[in-house]
């Protein structure tokens, strides 16, 4: 009989007798107690994984890209997936820009990473069902911690 099982079974003895550690107990030993005929397990808690499986994998994140032209100038519309818009992913982010320049190799212009990683972090959580996230390359390169301070729009707002 192992340490604990002996440790067990001395509990449900103390149990079973009505004794505990304020009262006398009468001494148990290992050999007055018959060992069980059936095993029982305890339930057993196993730790939640390190790293989760992105119910996305391997779907497309970005849906298509449009450019337009408005009075500041030329924007690329960004219309992500249902995938795009829910999966939270580590390094999705960069998928998703690679999936824009593909679809585009003109979105890759200065300050359009920025504004597109702004949209994907920030603007995701904010506007959730907005259609398309707009980039515009006319804007300036301020770095994403500026872009986002301008609410994903430096150089200000929109005309």
């Amino acid at each position: 009989m192992t340490r604990w099982q002996f440790g067990l079974a001395l509990a449900a003895a103390a149990v079973l007798t009505g004794c505990d550690s304020a009262g006398t107990s009468p001494e148990i030993t290992a050999t007055t107690i018959a060992p069980a005929t059936t095993t029982s397990r305890l339930p057993v808690t196993i730790a939640p994984p390190t790293t989760t499986v992105d119910p996305y994998a391997g779907l497309p994140l970005i849906d298509h890209v449009r450019w337009t032209e408005n009075v500041d100038g030329p924007r690329l519309l960004v219309f992500p997936t249902l995938a795009g818009r829910a999966t939270d992913a580590p390094g999705t982010d960069e998928l998703a820009w690679q999936e824009v320049r593909a679809l585009d190799p003109d979105a890759d212009a200065p300050g359009m990473r920025e504004q597109f990683l702004c949209h994907w972090v920030w603007a995701r959580m904010v506007a959730p069902d907005k259609p398309s996230w707009n980039l515009e390359p006319w804007r300036p390169a301020v770095g994403y911690q500026a872009t986002v301070s301008a609410n994903c729009n430096p150089g200000g707002p929109e005309r």
